[in-house]
C-alpha cells in the first residue's frame, strides 16, 4: 500500500486541535470518562490516547468554550514547496497563538480560523482500522457481567468536524491550500475531506452554520461492542446527552456521540472507510437522506446547534 501519494502536495494529518474552555476540571472529567489519557501541561491539558505517543488535543482555560485552532502535519520534504504555494495563493500569515506549541507557520484559515502547519510525523492511519466482531460459539455463554465490563479507550483521533459559514467555499479552500480531497458531500450542508497521503474517509468534516466552531472530535475504537460500552460509560459518568448508537451512511462507521459540557461532541467511531494514498476515491454529492445515517435513534435537534460565540472581531 502506498504511504505517500506521488506528486501530491498537502497535509498528511490533523496533528492536533486547540480548544479553550471555561473550566479545565470539567474538561478533564469529560475526556477522562471518554477514555482518553488526559495530562497536565504548563498551559492547560493535553489529550492522548492510552499507549499512543501523539498529543491529539490541547486545551487551555478561557472565558468561553471556543475552537482556537487546527494544526496540520506535513512531510519535511514538502515544506518548502507547500509554503511557496501558500504564499502564491495569498495566504495571510498570523502570529502564533499563545499557549500553542512552538513550530510551524500560522495562517488565517477559512472563516478566520487560525491554522498551524508544521512538519510532523504522520499520525493519521496508514491502513484501514482493525475491526472485530466477537461471537460466542454454540454451547458457550457470551455474557459479560456489568461488573467486569471493560472501559472503552479510543486508539487514535479519526477526524475532526467543524462548523463553517460556507461548506462549498470552505471545501475549495482546504483543497487548494492544504491539498485535502473531497470524499463525499451534501451540497451546502456537509462535506467530508480526506488526506491525499492516506487517511480515514474523512480527516476533516465541514458542517454548515452561521459562524465557525467545533462540532465534534471523532475517536477510533475496535468494535460495535466498544461503541456501545463507550456510550454506557458516559451515561454512568453523568454525561447522558448524546446521539446513537447508530451507523453513518457516508464513511460507513458505527457511532455514538457524547455531548460535552459546552455543547460540542466526542464520537466513538468504529469501522470507518479508509482511503489509501493510491486510491482515486469516487467523490460525489448526495441527497440529505443519503448523507447522514443509515440507522439509529432520531437525531436530537441540538446535534447541529453551534453554541460557540461568533468569531472575535
Amino acid at each position: 500500500m502506498t504511504a505517500k501519494r506521488a506528486g501530491a502536495l498537502g497535509a498528511h494529518s490533523i496533528d492536533h486541535f486547540g480548544l479553550q474552555v471555561p473550566d479545565l476540571d470539567e474538561a478533564r472529567s469529560f475526556y477522562d470518562a471518554f477514555g482518553l489519557d488526559v495530562r497536565n501541561s504548563g498551559e492547560g491539558l493535553e489529550l492522548f490516547t492510552v499507549g499512543h505517543p501523539q498529543c491529539w488535543g490541547r486545551i487551555v482555560q478561557g472565558p468561553v468554550k471556543q475552537l482556537r485552532y487546527l494544526s496540520f502535519g506535513i512531510y519535511a520534504e514538502d515544506e518548502a514547496a507547500l509554503l511557496a504555494h501558500l504564499e502564491s495563493e495569498g495566504a495571510v500569515n498570523i502570529d502564533a497563538l499563545p499557549g500553542a506549541p512552538a513550530g510551524g507557520i500560522w495562517i488565517e484559515g477559512f472563516d478566520g480560523l487560525p491554522i498551524n502547519i508544521r512538519v510532523a510525523e504522520k499520525c493519521s492511519p496508514d491502513a484501514k482500522t482493525r475491526f472485530e466482531t466477537i461471537s460466542s460459539a454454540p454451547g458457550t455463554s457470551g455474557a459479560i457481567l456489568n461488573s467486569a465490563a471493560p472501559k472503552t479507550q479510543p486508539r487514535n483521533l479519526s477526524h475532526f468536524a467543524i462548523y463553517t459559514t460556507d461548506v462549498i467555499a470552505a471545501t475549495a479552500w482546504y483543497e487548494n491550500m492544504l491539498g485535502l480531497r473531497l470524499s463525499d458531500g451534501s451540497g451546502p450542508v456537509v462535506a467530508f475531506l480526506h488526506g491525499p497521503h492516506g487517511s480515514d474517509h474523512h480527516l476533516l468534516a465541514l458542517v454548515g452554520s452561521t459562524h465557525r466552531g467545533m462540532h465534534h472530535s471523532s475517536w477510533d475504537v475496535g468494535s460495535i461492542q466498544e461503541v456501545g460500552l463507550g456510550s454506557a460509560q458516559m451515561f454512568r459518568a453523568g454525561y447522558k446527552e448524546g446521539w446513537g448508537v447508530g451507523r453513518h451512511v457516508l464513511g460507513g462507521n458505527y457511532f455514538y456521540y457524547a455531548r460535552d459540557p459546552w455543547g460540542s461532541y466526542a464520537e466513538f467511531s468504529a469501522d470507518i472507510d479508509y482511503i489509501p494514498a493510491d486510491c482515486e476515491w469516487p467523490s460525489a454529492q448526495h441527497a440529505p437522506e443519503d448523507s447522514f445515517y443509515l440507522w439509529g435513534p432520531d437525531v436530537p435537534p441540538e446535534l447541529v446547534s453551534n453554541l460557540e460565540p461568533g468569531a472575535p472581531e
